[in-house]
C-alpha cells in the first residue's frame, strides 16, 4: 500500500512539472517543503520563470509567425501565385494570411519591435530574419503595386495602400518607428523611402487640435484616442533619432504631456480611452489596451529622448505614476483586465503583455525600483505564459477596438488567437523578462513564500529571525 506520505509528494512533482495549458491548482516549485501548511494553492503556476522557459515560449510564437506571414503576390480571386512582375496586373495582392493578418498593418510594427529585442537578448537571428523576409518584399514590391495603382487606381485596394497613399496614423506611425529601429539595427534593405512617406504622414498631415495634439475626426468630429499616443509618437521620436533634430523631440514630448492633459485620470492613475471636444465632460471609460499604448509609448520614447531634454523628467515622473496606477489594478491572475477598474470584465492578453514589457523594462532601465515591480512584472508573465499555446498563438487578446462611449460595447469585445495586438507584445514581455532575471544588479530572494527582487546596492537582507 502506498502511505499517504509518498501520495503527496507524487502529487507535488505532478504539479511541479504541469506542460503548457495545464490546468491548477499549482504549488509554488520553489517551496521545497511539500508539508508546508502555510504554502498556497494557485491558479497559475505561482514560480520563478526559467530563462529556458522564456525562450521557448518566444521561440513558439515566432514559429507560428514566421508559419503565417507569407510575402507572396497572388491573383486575388484564384490565389494562384504571380511571378511575372513587368507589367502589372489589376487583382494582384499580397497573399492573405492564414491568421487574417498583414505584413504592414500598426499591430507588425510592434512584432518587429519584439522581434528585434528577441534576437537581441536570444542572439538568435531567426528572430531578425523574419523582419528581412518581410521588409525586403516590401521594399521589392512596392514600385510593382505603384505601377498597379497608377494603372488601375485601386485605391485602398491596392495591397501597399499604406505606404503608397497613407491616410491615417494607424497606416504610418507604429510602422515608421519598426523601420528606424531596424535601420539602427543594421536588419533588412534600406527602407528610407518608406521611412520618409511614414513619417511625413505622421509630422506633417496628420489631423491635430489646434494645440497641436494629435486627433481623430472619428467617432466624432474632434476626437483624441490614448492609442494615438503610440501611434504617432514612437515614430516621433525615432525621427528625431534618425535625424538628430530637436522638433522631432520637441513634438513627440509635446504629445505625451498634452494628450495625458486631456485623457489622464490622476485620481485612478489610468487614462480614459477617448476624448471628444463636443463633450469634454463625458463618462470616462479606462480600456487595458489604451493604457497599454501610453505606457508603452512613454517608455519608446525615453529610450531615445535625449537625458537633457526639459521633456525627459517630466515624461519619466507621468510613466511611473501610471506604472503605479496600472500595477494597482493587476489581478490574482497576473493578468489585467479589459477594463482595468472593472474586475468583473475579462482577462485581456495584449494590454497584459503590454504592461509587463514596461514595468520589466523600466526595472531595467532604472526607472523604478524592482522591490517592488519585479514581482509584479513576474507574476505577470506567469499570467501571460498560460495564454501561449503550443502552436505558439497568443490567446486572449482583444480584437480591434474603436473608442466607444458604453461599457456593454468594451465588455464584450471578442478575443481571438487572430487578434495581432498580443503578439508583438508578447514576444517584449518575454525579451524584457530575459533581461530583468538576468539583470546583473538584481539578486530575486524567495522568502516566506514569496520573490523579493532586492537591489544588490541596497544592502543585505536578514531573515534570521523567522
Amino acid at each position: 500500500m502506498t502511505s499517504p506520505q509518498a501520495l503527496l509528494v507524487a502529487a507535488a512533482a505532478t504539479l511541479f512539472a504541469l506542460p503548457v495549458h495545464a490546468e491548477g491548482p499549482y504549488r509554488n516549485p520553489d517551496n521545497k517543503s511539500i508539508y508546508d501548511a502555510g504554502e498556497g494553492s494557485y491558479t497559475v503556476p505561482y514560480k520563478k520563470p526559467t530563462v529556458a522557459e522564456i525562450t521557448a515560449a518566444l521561440d513558439r510564437i515566432r514559429g507560428y509567425m514566421e508559419a503565417t506571414t507569407p510575402t507572396k503576390v497572388v491573383h486575388k480571386d484564384s490565389g494562384v501565385q504571380i511571378t511575372d512582375f513587368s507589367q502589372p496586373v489589376a487583382d494582384a495582392v499580397v497573399e492573405p494570411s492564414s491568421a487574417e493578418w498583414g505584413i504592414q498593418v500598426y499591430e507588425m510594427g510592434v512584432v518587429h519591435a519584439g522581434l528585434l529585442n528577441s534576437a537581441a537578448v536570444t542572439g538568435d537571428k531567426k528572430y531578425t530574419a523574419m523582419i528581412e523576409r518581410h521588409f525586403q518584399f516590401m521594399h521589392d514590391k512596392l514600385p510593382y503595386f505603384k505601377a498597379q495603382e497608377d494603372q488601375f487606381k485601386l485605391k485602398r485596394a491596392n495591397s501597399f495602400a499604406r505606404f503608397i497613399e497613407p491616410r491615417s496614423l494607424d497606416d504610418s506611425g507604429s510602422m515608421c518607428a519598426a523601420l528606424i529601429r531596424a535601420r539602427f539595427a543594421k536588419v533588412g534593405p534600406d527602407m528610407r523611402q518608406f521611412i520618409d512617406i511614414c513619417s511625413n504622414w505622421v509630422y506633417k498631415k496628420q489631423f491635430r487640435l489646434k494645440d497641436g495634439t494629435l486627433a481623430r475626426e472619428r467617432p466624432q468630429a474632434v476626437s483624441l484616442w490614448a492609442d494615438d499616443m503610440y501611434m504617432g509618437v514612437p515614430a516621433l521620436a525615432e525621427m528625431g533619432r534618425l535625424t538628430g533634430k530637436r522638433e522631432y523631440y520637441d513634438d513627440a514630448v509635446k504629445n505625451v504631456l498634452q494628450m495625458t492633459g486631456y485623457l489622464f485620470n490622476p485620481q485612478l492613475s489610468l487614462y480614459t480611452h477617448g476624448w471628444n471636444a463636443n463633450n469634454p465632460d463625458a463618462p470616462r471609460f479606462y480600456w487595458g489596451r489604451a493604457n497599454g499604448w501610453a505606457v508603452l509609448t512613454m517608455s519608446d520614447l525615453l529610450d531615445v529622448l535625449p537625458k537633457d531634454h526639459p521633456g525627459y523628467p517630466k515624461v519619466l515622473a507621468q510613466l511611473r505614476v501610471t506604472l503605479r496606477g496600472i500595477a494597482e489594478q493587476q489581478s490574482g491572475s497576473g493578468l489585467w483586465h479589459q477594463m482595468l477598474d472593472r474586475h468583473d470584465s475579462y482577462l485581456e492578453t495584449s494590454a497584459s503583455a503590454i504592461f509587463i514589457y514596461v514595468i520589466a523594462h523600466a526595472i531595467n532601465q532604472g526607472w523604478i525600483s524592482p522591490a517592488t515591480y519585479g514581482s509584479i512584472a513576474q507574476a505577470g508573465w506567469v499570467g501571460l505564459s498560460t495564454r501561449i499555446n503550443p502552436r505558439g498563438q497568443v490567446e486572449g487578446s482583444c480584437v480591434g477596438t474603436t473608442f466607444a462611449s458604453d461599457h456593454i460595447y468594451y465588455y464584450n469585445r471578442p478575443t481571438s488567437v487572430d487578434a495581432l495586438h498580443g503578439y508583438g507584445p508578447a514576444l517584449l514581455a518575454g525579451a524584457e523578462m530575459i533581461k530583468l532575471l538576468n539583470n546583473p544588479k538584481i539578486e530575486v530572494q524567495v522568502k516566506l513564500r514569496t520573490y523579493h527582487y532586492v537591489p544588490k546596492e541596497a544592502g543585505a537582507t536578514n531573515y534570521s529571525h523567522e
